[in-house]
This record gives structure tokens, C-alpha cells and sequence, in this order.
């Protein structure tokens, strides 16, 4: 051999020797990971606050309490870390949860990013999960279109159903009270101007016009909406004995209120989320009662029970009668495929996407990425928010037709 045959020898096993070390050296970092970065954009202000504060917050801070008492996260083999939270207030701005979720993945680099609240958020975020490659457990969001997106974002988890879930399971309950003469079929219907409200809205027309039922009204509102007496007053003109309105918490609350004042008192009422809010029950009292919304609980459910205390012992305050239960169910799942396949994004994705989870759902399964076995319409009786529909699931109560009429104050 050459000397400089030898040379070039001798500076190749140098370049392998350094490129040995280099690897090992990242290896060894790897391998010294002393935490689990999680991260979450939520409207901690502004008005969708409401909702985030009673959904998601605290079933957030909740979860992360116990993966705290727990020592951590647990991996494949047992190990456990620590997890490290990163969260942003995004003040009810759509244009701020898609920045501050881009800081999350490109500059703070978090392993896993949590869910924001609501339909219009979750679905402005999504495309960012997906070119990050992160898992999307969209637990605040109702849609139709989550085989479209499924298909279009492969790690987003839709947990909520779709509009027509709930609007079906409506016009069977409204079905069967017209059948027996305690309404005349005829509904106002009014709807906010948001991702939630216009997937409600355009599912409930097609719903009600299938079940025989006449929509004297319908009318979509924007976000923020204070004033619901015109609407209300329209309402009432139209002669419907059943009112529909597709609302966020403030125009939920809003809109009990008001009917209230403007004396509207129709045989079935049927609000959006807010309704289930423990504090909706508390604030209304008896007039409360008969009220209709999406969601509801089997009170019976010993699992659920279980949750909602430690959720009250740890937050302070009760949990939602809808979302609430399968947010801490989405963090659950979560938490066990990290366990299972560790910190790597692709392998959690496609565990939630196939695996079995003991969930406080019970035995929880996505199909297609959703989440179907739901609760899809709920009524306040008795000073609780029970699940009415669907009506052949274990656990369902009766409905309750007509609402009271309204108490004075």
C-alpha cells in the first residue's frame, strides 16, 4: 500500500471513529430525556373562556396533578419522567391559537400538544397537527365532516360526534312528542355563526324536515350576540312551541334570561353548550327544569361519579354534564399509548388509532379516529342533567314534555 493509499485508510477510520462517537453522543442525550414536555393553547379570556374553564382547564390541570402524584409519565419498560407544561392563553382569538400552537411545536418543540376549546379552534389548529405531526384529540368540536378530515389530517381524533348525531337524536325525541299531542311540531330555531353552530344548524334542517317537523324561524346570529329579545320576540310570533338555539355559553345563558323576561315560555326549549354547566343548573334553579342540550350523564355511572369527585377535590369546581368526562377520557388514552410506544408521535398516533383503552368511559375504542358510543341529548330533571338520547343506551332517562313553565323570581 501507498503512503498515500495509508493516509486516506487512516483518515477514513478517523471520519467513522468521530461519526461513532457523534451517534453515541446523541444516543446519550437521548437516553438522559428527564422530561415530557406537553403543551396546550387555550382561551383562558375573552368569551370563550367560559367554556375552556369548565371542558378543558381543568381536566388539564386535573390529569397533570395525577401524572405528577403518579411520578410521571410512564414508558415502555416502566420508566417514568416527569412532564413539563407549557400552556398559552389564546383570549378567544383564532388568529392567536394557530400562532401559539406553531410556538409550541417549532420553538418551545413540546412532544405532545393538547387540544383548545371549540369547533372553530379545533378545526384552525388542525392543519398545524398535522404538518407537525402531532395527535389531535379534538375533544371540544362537533362536526360532520370528521371522515373528511380524517382522511385529510390521518392523527386527527374527533371525539364528539356530529351535528347529525345530535339533531337526529332531537327530532326523535320531538318526533314522538308530536305523535302524542304535547307539541304542534312547529320549532324557531336560531344558530351562532361559528364552526359549532353552522354544523348544528345545517345538519338540524334536513333532520327536522325527515321527521315531519316545520321550522318557522331560522336565523343565524355572530359571536358575541348580547341582545337575543328581537330573535326571541320573532320566535314567539311564528306560533312554534319549540325552540331551538345552537348557542355558545354566553348566548346560552343569555338567552335563558331573556326568554324569561319576554315571558316566552315554549313547550320544549333545547340550548347549546353552557347548559350542561353545573352552574347553568345553579343559576336557574327550578327554571332549569326541562331544559334540553346536547350531551347528559347516566348519573348511575359509578366511574363517572368517581371522576367528578376527584375533579371537583382537585379543581374546586364541578365538571360539564357533556365534554368534560370524554376530555379526561382523551388524556387517559393518551397517557396509555405513550406507555405503550413511548414518546414517539407516529407510534402514539396509530395506537390511539387502533388500540383498546380502559378509559372512565369504560373500554374506549376510536372507529375511523371517532369516538361514537356518546351521549346525544341530555334534559335537566330533578336538579340533574340526564342523558335522554340515545334512547336504547343502558343508562338513557325518559324525557319530560312539556318544560314547566317558567317561576318568578
Amino acid at each position: 500500500m501507498t503512503n498515500t493509499s495509508r493516509r486516506r485508510a487512516l483518515k477514513t477510520l478517523s471520519l467513522s471513529a468521530i461519526l461513532l462517537c457523534t451517534t453515541a453522543g446523541f444516543s446519550a442525550i437521548a437516553q438522559e430525556r428527564t422530561s415530557v414536555k406537553i403543551g396546550y393553547v387555550v382561551s383562558k379570556t375573552g368569551p370563550n373562556a367560559g367554556g375552556a374553564g369548565i371542558t378543558t382547564i381543568p381536566n388539564y390541570v386535573l390529569w397533570a396533578k395525577e401524572v405528577k402524584d403518579a411520578g410521571g409519565l410512564e414508558l415502555p419498560g416502566g420508566k417514568r419522567l416527569p412532564i413539563e407544561v407549557i400552556e398559552y392563553d389564546d383570549r378567544s382569538s383564532a388568529e392567536e391559537v394557530v400562532r401559539a400552537t406553531e410556538r409550541l411545536a417549532t420553538q418551545d418543540k413540546v412532544d405532545f400538544i393538547l387540544a383548545p376549546w371549540g369547533t372553530g379552534f379545533n378545526l384552525a389548529v388542525a392543519p398545524l397537527f398535522d404538518r407537525f405531526g402531532y395527535p389531535q384529540l379534538a375533544v371540544s368540536a362537533v362536526t360532520d365532516k370528521a371522515p373528511q378530515f380524517v382522511k385529510r389530517w390521518k392523527k386527527s381524533f374527533w371525539m364528539l360526534g356530529g351535528g347529525h348525531d345530535y339533531t337526529e337524536a332531537l327530532a326523535g325525541v320531538l318526533t314522538k312528542a308530536k305523535a302524542a299531542g304535547t307539541i304542534n311540531g312547529k320549532i324557531a330555531m336560531i344558530s351562532v355563526a361559528d364552526g359549532f353552530g353552522i354544523d348544528l344548524v345545517t345538519a338540524a334542517r334536513p333532520s327536522f324536515k325527515k321527521a315531519g317537523l316545520d321550522v318557522t324561524y331560522d336565523v343565524t346570529y355572530p359571536a358575541g350576540t348580547t341582545d337575543f329579545t328581537p330573535m326571541i320576540n320573532e320566535a314567539a310570533k311564528g306560533g312554534a312551541d319549540t325552540f331551538v338555539a345552537f348557542s355558545y355559553p354566553p348566548e346560552t345563558f343569555a338567552i335563558t334570561q331573556q326568554a324569561q323576561v319576554a315571558k316566552f315560555n315554549p313547550k320544549v326549549m333545547y340550548l347549546g353548550v353552557g347548559t350542561g354547566f353545573p352552574v347553568y343548573g345553579k343559576n336557574n334553579g327550578p327554571n332549569a327544569e326541562g331544559i334540553m342540550s346536547l350531551g347528559g350523564i347516566d348519573p348511575k355511572n359509578e366511574a363517572n361519579a368517581a371522576y367528578r369527585k376527584r375533579h371537583e377535590d382537585v379543581t374546586g369546581k364541578a365538571p360539564d354534564l357533556w365534554g368534560s368526562v370524554i376530555t379526561y377520557a382523551s388524556l387517559q388514552m393518551l397517557q396509555e399509548a405513550i406507555k405503550r410506544k413511548g414518546i414517539d408521535r407516529e407510534a402514539v398516533s396509530n395506537e390511539l388509532s387502533t388500540g383498546s383503552f380502559k378509559t372512565v368511559l369504560g373500554d374506549t375504542k376510536m372507529e375511523d379516529n371517532q369516538l361514537r358510543t356518546l351521549w346525544f341529548g341530555g334534559q335537566w330533571q330533578n336538579g340533574q342533567f340526564v342523558a335522554i338520547a340515545p334512547v336504547d343506551r343502558p343508562g338513557a332517562t325518559k324525557p319530560v314534555l312539556p318544560k314547566p313553565a317558567w317561576q318568578a323570581k
